[in-house]
């Protein structure tokens, strides 16, 4: 996925979860819930860049991935990881997908925590009712 448009499913996916928020300290633009940010998008221009707090895949991701990096201003201390795209770089926007599920995870309050929890179940549940089930085939139909 190019830069425009994954940019834009990201902030708008950030944006999705219970209580979160569009802010713009610095310049810059970020997600938060309450007043504590899970995702700094950076500052509006033609590349992408986001740092998100990854405390169970910071070591894979940096170890991984060679445009991810230990954020700045001592956050990668704290396992903040930031990745940065430029030109016709092709987004991998499931991963970081993943990554803001996670940051978001680590930075917000466990009652939010749980109500994702809930979420979750709740479409896995949905989309197990949606699935369609497989028929048997008899052995008459199968030729036996």
């Amino acid at each position: 996925m190019k830069i425009a448009e994954a940019k834009k499913k990201l902030v708008e996916t950030a944006l999705g979860y219970p209580e979160a928020w569009k802010d713009h300290p610095w310049g810059e633009t970020v997600a938060k819930v309450g007043k504590k940010v899970f995702v700094f998008f950076g500052l509006p221009r033609g590349g992408l860049s986001l740092s998100c707090k990854l405390p169970h895949s910071f070591d894979v991701a940096l170890s991984t991935f060679s445009w991810a990096e230990a954020t700045g201003y001592g956050l990668g201390a704290s396992g903040w990881v930031s990745a940065s795209f430029e030109g016709s770089d092709d987004v991998p926007v499931p991963l970081l997908l993943e990554w803001i599920d996670e940051s978001y995870r680590a930075v917000a309050p466990a009652k939010l925590v749980k109500q994702l929890a809930a979420r979750d179940e709740a479409a896995a549940t949905a989309s197990a009712r949606r699935a369609p089930r497989r028929r048997r085939r008899s052995r008459r139909a199968a030729g036996a």
